[in-house]
């Protein structure tokens, strides 16, 4: 047994850095073999790939099944029929599997869509391609020319002619039965975790099908995409702690934006009355199994609607996603199944802590009262608290645990709302709504606020937040104030977090599993 084969052997845990280090060696000695002998695979452009491995599989059943079908049960016919409907491929991919039975080998190819067994015999491709065949590894990548067939044992399998090395790899991959297990080493070394575990792949694959079908969604209504400024001096729109930075060029201190919706809002005041936004925001916070520092948003803002509006369009993108992602309204989550197919139900906040805590607050008259009952139910808040703040806190305490299927909570207090329309009939309240799913909030929406004196009141409010200490509490913005004075019509909008509606239509335990890269603490 080689020395590689012997390392290869024990079991991962006991495999040392020493181990990696001397396979690392080992295979730079073999690069360097084949760069001495003029087969250098790095020096290989390219490689012209006829089919990718799904589609090979899925061709070659089709043509048996035709086969079958006009053999009628005549094995002869059948084999006549099989040889004369060959398929001849090209396929490339990473050797993920290797049974050598001396001089004949059945290796394992994966590419970008699928696993192909290959099957390479020294009478077909030849002594000497075949010999340096055999030096070849595990994690290397091959080119592989020949026609496509069904193994005794059933396997649909390439019967190669001829085999090329396109890439050496010079790491080995984890051992192959165990895959990459460690989970922050997953995170970390995403490319190797992509190789070894085929589902990571399928999770980020649905990612890009979700965006996708919500532009496809959008764009049948008449939205456009546009791109706002990353790099800002006043992050507003959220209440979140910014980062911060500094512009050498203007040399002036600028904020990585916490949200896309007041530049978005200038917009629907420019006349695009129908916009949206998919982009990157970076909030200075922790770090948990659904946040991240920088994560992807979606807002988007309509004239001429409200709130209700954005119920409607929620509920509907949603049923939508879920028939094109997953082809079914009900989706697993964990131990629950996720009922998208049914009309969302609809609370206000004060019916929904009313429902869930027992305490209603439409008859609590004040501040004082509010955190009289804070206290007696044991919730901690802030002496600047008022009882639209205290109302929120009973509502994170009681209620959001048991929002499990689609609900949207509406009409949230002013306190907690700058930026939202008050309810005519009930100025303390705002036309607001949140939708939760397996107690996470999806999304954020309001009917917008227009009414530039109101604004810049809520703005002054929020500078007092932030004397205070209050270090996410929103700055003046003047000129979306100048804008809002221009003139905004009657507008919906609403924020939702991507990463969150991933996770719930891949059924993924945690936002780190649906970012291909995620913030982690240095290893340094």
């Amino acid at each position: 047994m080689s020395e590689e084969n012997q390392i290869n052997a024990a079991p991962e845990e006991e495999q040392t850095e020493q181990d990696i280090h001397i396979l690392k060696k080992i295979r730079i000695d073999k690069l360097d073999e084949l760069k001495a002998q003029g087969k250098n695979p790095f020096e290989v452009t390219k490689y012209d790939v006829s089919i990718s491995n799904a589609e090979l599989r899925k061709a070659y059943e089709e043509s048996e099944a035709k086969a079958i079908a006009e053999a009628g049960g005549d094995e002869e016919k059948l084999k006549e029929l099989l040889e004369s409907s060959k398929i001849n491929v090209k396929i490339a991919g990473r050797v993920m599997s290797w049974r050598d039975m001396g001089k004949a080998n059945f290796i394992d190819v994966r590419d970008g869509s699928d696993r192909m067994q290959v099957y390479v015999r020294m009478n077909d491709i030849g002594a000497d391609a075949f010999a340096d065949f055999k030096k070849w590894d595990i994690g290397d990548i091959v080119g592989v020319e020949g026609f496509v067939f069904r193994t005794r044992k059933g396997e649909i399998s390439v019967h190669a002619q001829k085999i090329q090395l396109l890439s050496k790899s010079l790491l080995p991959l984890p051992e192959k039965w165990h895959g990459l297990k460690d989970q922050d080493m997953r995170y970390r070394q995403r490319y190797v975790d992509l190789i070894v575990n085929p589902d990571v792949a399928d999770t980020f694959r649905k990612r890009s099908k979700i965006i996708s079908s919500i532009r496809r969604y959008l764009d049948g209504l008449n939205f456009i995409e546009v791109e706002t400024p990353m790099l800002v001096a006043n992050a507003g729109g959220a209440s979140a702690r910014p980062f911060e930075t500094h512009y050498n060029a203007l040399n002036e201190d600028v904020r990585l934006r916490i949200s896309l919706e007041l530049y978005l809002k200038r917009l629907i005041v420019g006349g695009l009355e129908r916009v949206y936004e998919i982009g990157r925001v970076f909030r200075n916070e922790g770090v948990d199994t659904r946040h991240n520092p920088e994560f992807t948003l979606m807002e988007l803002y309509q004239a001429y609607t409200d709130y209700y509006g954005m119920m409607d369009l929620t509920e509907n993108m949603f049923r939508y996603l879920a028939n094109e992602v997953c082809g079914t309204t009900t989706i697993p989550y964990g131990e629950h199944q996720i009922d998208l197919g049914k009309p969302f139900e609809r609370l206000t906040m004060i019916e929904a802590v009313k429902k869930y805590s027992g305490v209603d607050f439409a008859e609590v008259k004040d501040t004082a009262e509010a955190k009289k009952l804070a206290k007696e139910h044991h919730i901690e808040f802030e002496e600047r608290h008022e009882r639209g703040d205290i109302l929120n806190l009973f509502f994170e305490e009681y209620v959001e645990k048991h929002l499990i299927q689609p609900t949207f909570i509406m009409d949230h207090p002013v306190e907690i709302s700058p930026l939202t329309k008050r309810k005519p009939e009930n100025p303390d309240y705002v036309e607001r709504f949140e939708l939760f799913i397996n107690g996470w909030e999806m999304c954020n929406a309001y009917s917008e606020l227009n009414d530039p004196i109101d604004q810049r009141e809520r703005f002054i409010a929020q500078e007092e937040l932030l004397k205070k200490g209050d270090e996410e509490a929103n700055r003046i913005d003047e000129d979306f104030l100048r804008a809002l004075e221009i003139g905004m019509p009657p507008t919906g909008g609403i924020g939702y977090g991507i990463d969150r509606l991933v996770m719930l239509m891949t059924n993924s335990p945690a936002i780190r599993d649906v970012l291909l890269f995620p913030t982690m603490k240095s290893l340094d």
